[in-house]
């Protein structure tokens, strides 16, 4: 069942995310202002937070795919551990920046599948040096395409699992995705 991305609810991702990972990984999906964080439990919270920016259902979704990527030691580190350089990168910065978000990307490609929801690779540098947006989804796509043939780690799975039961999508495979590399498009 493909819907259209405005009748997606965040709340029903919050549900399954959270009935999925609240009592086996203590993490919680929230929704929160204007940018996402993950917080891990503390002497205040039982819970690890998984915070996505002002609900919308792409920044939940890409969120999570950071959480599924993290390992059980950088869960226990606000926001991974991993360094943030904000909007306005030069070309040294974004370049790497790109370099450590193809397998998120590609982790929240699968989940977009999973929800039958439209996918956007983000380069997330609207004030920077802009790279070439057609090559940087093309190495999300290897990703995904390496990650559907070499299967998913268990997290992820069982939430790909879990979305496809919802929305009643097919199961991932190389075949659906229709993609042409190079050009950065799907075929019509």
């Amino acid at each position: 069942m493909s819907q259209t991305n405005d009748s997606f609810d965040y709340n029903h991702l919050i549900e399954i995310f959270n009935q999925t990972f609240s009592e086996t990984e203590s993490t919680l999906l929230v929704k929160g202002g204007d940018e996402p964080i993950y917080l891990p439990q503390d002497e205040t919270h039982d819970y690890h937070r998984i915070i996505f920016a002002r609900g919308f259902y792409a920044s939940a979704l890409h969120e999570v795919a950071h959480w599924l990527v993290a390992g059980p030691k950088r869960r226990l580190i606000e926001d991974y551990g991993y360094w943030y350089c904000p909007d306005g990168r030069d070309k040294e910065t974004q370049l790497a920046f790109e370099q450590v978000e193809v397998k998120p990307q590609a982790i929240e490609w699968a989940l977009c599948l999973a929800c039958g929801f439209d996918f956007n690779v983000s380069s997330d540098n609207l004030n920077g040096w802009q790279s070439d947006r057609f090559a940087f989804q093309d190495k999300v796509y290897m990703q995904l395409v390496s990650l559907i043939e070499q299967g998913f780690n268990s997290r992820t799975q069982t939430l790909l699992n879990a979305l496809q039961h919802y929305y009643k999508t097919p199961t991932i495979a190389v075949k659906q995705l229709d993609y042409r590399l190079n050009q950065g498009c799907y075929e019509n």
